[in-house]
């Protein structure tokens, strides 16, 4: 995979060289170019915002830099063997970032990142390069950064951790919170390592039972459990398709039962008044 990102502060972007990003690297799993924006300016200033049409506080970015910018690194990777670029966009009016977009992403050849500052680009550049590849206009939450760097280090650790080779073990993320299929709804429950005892807390004992049926059902109950009181939004709108009878018999002990509203209404699991202390 070929990662561009352009930024006017090409420092932020040095945790790429470090943990699992870094090895992915230096193994040539993942060729990464970070270009500074202020490289395509043409003043003095090197300047690379101004004032808003219509008035109001805050600067924008300028078309003319990000055009030049991101034109060049397009023509950069088509000229290495780099095809079917996609423009990610981070921005806190965009989409939420999830784990089904981060497997999305991870099976495109090629992203490029245009972390933004002050009140954001002028939005002619996003349209531009709409018309040339896809664009994702990607959120990592409901707050706003002081740009958009902090959001690349985000969404390129959560794609690259996905591609074939980066991870040690390639089961390691299909328990993790979030992952495809039976986990897609669900937050992960807790882990436990060695030594049984610390401090005079143990572990849950089927842990140690070596009975793979009744620890697989615990770590299903525990990340229902934590789910149902971390993430109740979670719940509520999965498909009850999704839960077997183990799992509805566990969500009526921790106080939920069926929706009679059904799907017409996108709830399907509701709180009763009955919930275990």
């Amino acid at each position: 995979m070929r990662l561009d990102v352009v930024t006017i502060f090409p420092e932020y972007l040095d945790p790429l060289n470090v943990s699992l990003v870094g090895k992915a690297r230096a193994r040539g799993q993942l060729n990464v170019h970070v270009h500074d924006l202020r490289s395509w300016t043409y003043d003095r200033h090197n300047t690379v915002d101004d004032t808003p049409y219509g008035g109001g506080p805050g600067m924008v970015m300028k078309t003319e830099p990000w055009g030049d910018a991101l034109d060049s690194a397009l023509a950069d990777g088509y000229e290495t063997g780099a095809q079917a670029p996609a423009l990610i966009v981070p921005t806190p009016s965009g989409r939420p970032f999830t784990q089904e977009l981060a497997v999305e992403l991870s099976e495109r050849p090629w992203l490029i990142f245009t972390p933004a500052r002050y009140e954001g680009i002028d939005r002619r550049v996003i349209d531009e390069y709409a018309t040339r590849m896809p664009v994702y206009e990607v959120s990592i939450g409901d707050y706003v950064l002081a740009g958009g760097e902090a959001a690349v280090l985000v969404i390129t650790e959560a794609v690259a951790r996905l591609l074939p080779g980066v991870l040690g073990n390639a089961e390691s993320h299909r328990d993790d919170s979030f992952a495809p299929g039976a986990m897609a709804s669900l937050l992960e429950g807790p882990v436990y390592t060695k030594p049984p005892l610390w401090r005079g807390r143990d572990i849950p004992d089927v842990l140690l039972s070596g009975h793979h049926g009744k620890i697989a059902r615990w770590r299903r109950d525990e990340a229902l459990r934590r789910t149902t009181a971390n993430r109740p939004d979670l719940i509520e709108r999965c498909d009850p398709k999704a839960f077997d009878k183990k799992d509805r018999e566990m969500l009526s002990i921790l106080g939920w039962a069926p929706d009679p509203a059904g799907e017409p209404f996108g709830r399907f699991w509701r709180r009763t008044e009955t919930v275990e202390e």
